[in-house]
């Protein structure tokens, strides 16, 4: 199932969308010691939070639509990871980081961040196809800016 994305004004929205992101901000830049500390500081609850935190994005004023991370599991196979990131420049994505894990039971996590605003197509199709490359388990888009 393709996901479609709007950029839609928060004056519209529900004020628990700015409140998601901005507990996921309070944890990811350290202010908070976890996920209960940043929706108590905020004002929701942690239901709340979990049920929307992979849906709302706030992007940059300059950059919308230009950078993404994505998180997949790899089997720890040879070729597997090469095989992604010559998919992405195939696409067009410029890649920025790439951070793995070590593998564990044959499986390793593997977050990319990258320079989409050149991709060829949207960044669902190509997360699509990644899912069929041989070797990736699953992916996941985390943030979109």
């Amino acid at each position: 199932m393709l996901k479609k994305y709007l950029i839609v004004s928060k004056k519209i929205l529900p004020d628990v969308y700015e409140k998601v992101i901005e507990a996921r901000n309070l944890i990811n830049n350290g202010s908070v010691k976890g996920i209960s500390e940043a929706v108590k500081k905020v004002g929701i609850s942690r239901s709340t939070y979990y049920k929307y935190k992979d849906y709302v994005f706030s992007p940059s004023e300059n950059s919308i639509g230009r950078k993404a991370v994505i998180s997949m599991m790899l089997r720890h196979e040879k070729g597997v990871l090469s095989n992604v990131l010559n998919h992405l420049s195939a696409e067009n994505a410029n890649i920025l980081t790439i951070n793995q894990s070590i593998p564990i039971n044959g499986k390793a996590s593997v977050n990319v961040s990258l320079d989409i605003s050149d991709i060829s197509k949207s960044i669902d199709d190509v997360i699509i196809e990644m899912k069929s490359i041989k070797g990736v388990s699953s992916v996941k888009l985390l943030s979109i800016e």
